[in-house]
């Protein structure tokens, strides 16, 4: 939205389009590196700093390369301005280009932040949650494996 309003301030059929393609490129980078923590917590590893440390750095060429190849492909339209016959293209160049670089930081330093905080399962926050049902409950609060979905 910072991109749009220095360009110009214009909201068009251009921008809008700009503001979808961001949406969808952070999105999909945000995925990648939520995923990958819950990846390495599988693998068993404790959660903490450093695996939310580790998982960032195994995911920051990806997000880089993504971000970086967008910017690198629609900065040629940024520059050359908003020329006659560029009426749509010029508006979402720019606020692609001021999106992926906004998004891409957050995601790689306000993400990883919010996981720390809310990133951890109940298990690991609430272990009461696993326990044994308190007396006149008869159902447990874990869940039991279904038998009749096969095993992977």
């Amino acid at each position: 939205v910072f991109s749009a309003y220095l360009a110009g301030g214009d909201i068009s059929l251009g921008s809008l389009v700009g503001f979808v393609t961001v949406f969808g490129i952070a999105v999909r980078n945000g995925i990648l590196l939520i995923s990958n923590y819950q990846h390495l917590l599988q693998r068993g590893e404790p959660f903490s700093q450093e695996l939310i440390v580790k998982g960032s750095v195994e995911r920051i060429a990806p997000i880089l390369m993504t971000a970086g190849t967008t910017v690198l492909a629609i900065i040629p339209l940024v520059i050359s301005g908003n020329l006659p016959g560029h009426e749509i293209e010029h508006p979402m160049a720019v606020v692609i280009v001021g999106g992926i670089i906004s998004s891409t930081l957050l995601t790689l330093f306000v993400l990883p932040t919010v996981f720390w905080r809310f990133g951890r399962s109940p298990a690991t926050t609430h272990p009461h949650l696993l326990e044994s049902p308190p007396e006149g409950r008869t159902e447990s609060l874990t869940p039991e494996p279904d038998s009749t979905v096969p095993a992977v």
